[in-house]
């Protein structure tokens, strides 16, 4: 578990720093990918799929983002993109495409919903998250233009 969490914050640090963020806030970036991936990890264990498990993982991942984002007076993608690094299901799309090419068509299709619903999941997870930060912003502003 340990060696898990140490190459997953490793990882983001490097999505961190290919998608150059600054050094100064790439480690808050690995932290919120090790955080995610242990929540993500661990709520199979509890009885959750894979698919809820996800969602749950990029919303906290997202909401810490935001927050975050907030603190550090930076935007948001500055933390989000590292931060979901860990979720993304590249290996379950590799087998897809590969059970696909290996003509065997229902793997390749169970595959490939799976993946299709993680992704979604995750898609979710990070609107839901932007809709919590997003209320009450323009009201305001409606406001003033009908005055």
């Amino acid at each position: 578990m340990w060696l898990e969490l140490i190459f997953c914050f490793v990882a983001t640090v490097a999505f961190g720093i290919i998608f150059n963020i600054p050094l100064r806030l790439v480690w808050w970036g690995g932290l919120i990918g090790v955080v995610i991936w242990l929540i993500y990890s661990s709520l199979p264990i509890y009885g959750f799929s894979q698919v809820y498990a996800a969602a749950i993982a990029a919303f906290v991942a997202a909401f810490t983002s935001h927050w975050l984002a907030r603190y550090k007076k930076v935007p948001v993608t500055t933390f989000t993109i590292p931060g979901i690094i860990p979720l993304v299901p590249g290996g379950k799309a590799y087998s897809s495409m590969l059970a696909l090419v290996e003509e065997n068509y229902i793997d390749g299709i169970e595959q490939g919903m799976a993946t299709l619903l993680q992704a979604g999941s995750i898609a979710g997870g990070l609107v839901f998250a932007l809709s919590i930060f997003s209320i009450g912003k323009g009201v305001g502003q409606r406001y003033e233009t009908d005055r």
